[in-house]
């Protein structure tokens, strides 16, 4: 008997499939599909009801922009409130307070004690691009060094620095010039770390790199943690060679690791940092925080947009950082992880087609696979768990290169009631499968 999740009708019920004909018609199909065929009508903390009265557990968060979850209440309030004052001006045109108080909140975040300042974007993507616009324009070199298994965006600069070329990179070249792929040192990785900067000199000449750019937890390339002393490593070598250290915490950022920047748990100070997913609740909001010396290198007027940095998404990431901190979230998270990775281990003992557990805090995934010995990518039935899990009202997103992952992108609002019944349902999909 679940105490939360509730389906009134089979899936999808009457009302969704009448609006997934009218989205066949009128939905230009390179957007693709969707992995619930199920229509949202409300979502509150970790649950969502669809049109038809069918209530879920959400794991995706809104694919990680949910830390506080669906409609947090004081998000509301503030969007509310906003939009009954103004919802534009263009910050370079008329400004408002609120971009300079998210600013300086961010900025104070951030780590290490170099002064720093923030600019804002609309998306991780346009995060990125700017981070690569700022480091090269401050170097005055052309050069970007990516990762294996990296995910930076669709735009024609960040799909090339993703990794994954189907369906991100689909007939879509030429790509953008300059962008070197280098073995991200997973803690599974046979590489040493001294061996890294052997395949960097022999790949491109170091005096031309501009910035080593990286998630720290890789987020769609599997939740790939660094091996030990792997982005200590990087940020001797990016100062050795004058390159710049920019981290993009797009998924891994606002506190999914226990930390507020996944970066913290290395105690590194990057030079550059992107933000975006649940800085703003889901709503459009993007943020570079880079070392003031580097953003004051770069005349007025090279950045920006029209729509950055919206007053109304300003003011809800205002209160996401409120809310992080008045229900310490960050502690929150620690131990969503530990009940996790409790759950996804005790799996591996049970389960063959489970594999290895990836991740640190919230930020937690579950390999599946064939063969736990040659770890061959279960990828077939990766697709049929997620699909029995949404059979029984839960979502679960996927992850990797090979989409073999479960990765966990849950509302840290989430009740550990909550949290059970959705990993209950997935147990029992996994053991069908």
């Amino acid at each position: 008997m679940t105490k939360f999740i509730s389906l009134k009708t089979s899936l999808p019920g009457p009302k969704s499939q009448e609006i997934a004909q009218r989205r066949e018609k009128y939905i230009a199909k390179p957007m693709g599909s969707s992995l619930s065929p199920c229509y949202i009508a409300h979502g509150e903390g970790a649950l969502v009801t669809d049109v038809d009265g069918n209530q879920f557990i959400d794991l995706t968060g809104g694919w990680g922009c949910l830390a506080v979850g669906h409609t947090h209440k004081k998000v509301v309030a503030a969007v509310k409130d906003q939009a009954e004052k103004y919802l534009h001006t263009d910050f370079t045109a008329v400004p408002y307070e609120s971009l300079v108080e998210l600013a300086e909140k961010l900025v104070k975040l951030a780590p290490g004690n170099t002064p720093k300042a923030a600019a804002f974007f609309n998306s991780g993507a346009e995060a990125i691009e700017n981070a690569v616009k700022i480091a090269r324009a401050h170097t005055r070199r052309p050069a970007i060094i990516v990762f294996e298994n990296a995910f930076h965006g669709r735009t024609l600069l960040t799909m090339t620095m993703t990794h994954k070329a189907m369906p991100y990179k689909y007939h879509f070249g030429p790509f953008a010039p300059e962008i070197y792929r280098l073995p991200f040192l997973s803690s599974s990785h046979p590489m040493a770390n001294e061996d890294f900067e052997k395949i960097l000199v022999n790949t491109v000449t170091p005096d031309s790199v501009a910035a080593i750019v990286i998630e720290p937890i890789q987020g769609e390339g599997g939740f790939n943690v660094p091996q030990e002393g792997f982005l200590e490593y990087l940020r001797k070598l990016t100062d050795k060679y004058g390159m710049l250290f920019v981290t993009d915490e797009i998924q891994s950022g606002i506190g999914r690791t226990g930390k507020f920047f996944a970066i913290e748990n290395w105690d590194i100070e990057p030079d550059i940092i992107c933000l975006a997913k649940s800085l703003a609740a889901g709503l459009p909001l993007s943020a570079v925080i880079a070392k003031k010396e580097i953003t004051d290198s770069l005349p007025g007027g090279c950045i920006g947009g029209t729509y950055v940095g919206n007053p109304v998404a300003c003011r809800a990431a205002l209160e996401v950082i409120k809310i992080i901190e008045e229900e310490k979230l960050l502690d929150k998270a620690v131990k969503i992880g530990e009940r996790l990775k409790e759950r996804f281990l005790k799996m591996k003992d049970k389960y063959s087609i489970v594999g290895d557990v990836h991740g640190i805090g919230a930020m937690m995934a579950v390999e599946l696979v064939k063969d736990q010995n040659t770890k061959e990518p279960a990828i077939q039935e990766t697709a049929q768990v997620v699909q029995e899990c949404l059979k029984n009202g839960v979502f679960v997103p996927t992850a990797g290169i090979n989409k073999n992952f479960l990765r966990m992108l849950v509302s840290l609002e989430i009740t550990d009631e909550q949290l059970d019944e959705a990993l209950d349902v997935l147990e029992m999909a996994i053991a069908k499968v």
